[in-house]
């Protein structure tokens, strides 16, 4: 604390020298060059003020943010690429029915239309209610052809526990 005081107050001293330098090379401007030496002054004295508040309250580690932005896995090799993107789209649709819609709708409209057709010969567009029978009333509401788009792009998505449910429907299909 006391070096802080000392080299402020070195700091004030010597915008007072450069003060009677300007005076004394422009005479004729000294309200003005008082008006900047006060300037400089002050802004010394609250940055004395804040690196004494500073050290008086050291931070006691990263903040909540900083932890929240460095907190990122780093990406497994072992993992395929294709699984890390589904995995993104599926927490996306948990929180915009937009990214539930058109990002993870057709990938789930895809593999219900190739279960049906590999395990029941039915095709997904075209199979009525045989196929929402098969599909159950869950997965059938998230793959049917008819389903309108999200009214607003930030609508709550679909809960976690219902696709969860639609997906294990959607893995039963054999």
């Amino acid at each position: 604390m006391r070096r802080l005081l000392t080299r402020t107050a070195t700091v004030i001293c010597l915008v007072g020298v450069g003060l009677g330098i300007a005076y004394a090379l422009v005479p004729g401007r000294g309200t003005l060059e008082l008006q900047v030496c006060a300037l400089a002054a002050g802004a010394t004295v609250v940055l004395a003020a804040v690196l004494a508040v500073q050290d008086a309250f050291p931070m006691a580690g990263t903040s909540a943010l900083a932890a929240a932005l460095t907190r990122r896995r780093a990406p497994d090799p072992h993992r395929p690429q294709g699984l890390v993107a589904i995995e993104r789209l599926v927490f996306l649709a948990e929180a915009a029915s937009f990214d539930l819609h058109y990002r993870l709708r057709p990938i789930l409209r895809e593999i219900a239309a190739q279960r049906l057709a590999d395990s029941r010969g039915l095709r997904l567009d075209g199979g009525g209610p045989q196929v929402e029978r098969v599909l159950g009333e869950g997965l059938w509401e998230l793959v049917r052809p008819d389903r309108p788009g999200p009214e607003s792009r930030f609508d709550p998505g679909v809960r976690p526990q219902d696709l969860r449910r639609a997906i294990e429907r959607l893995e039963s299909l054999k």
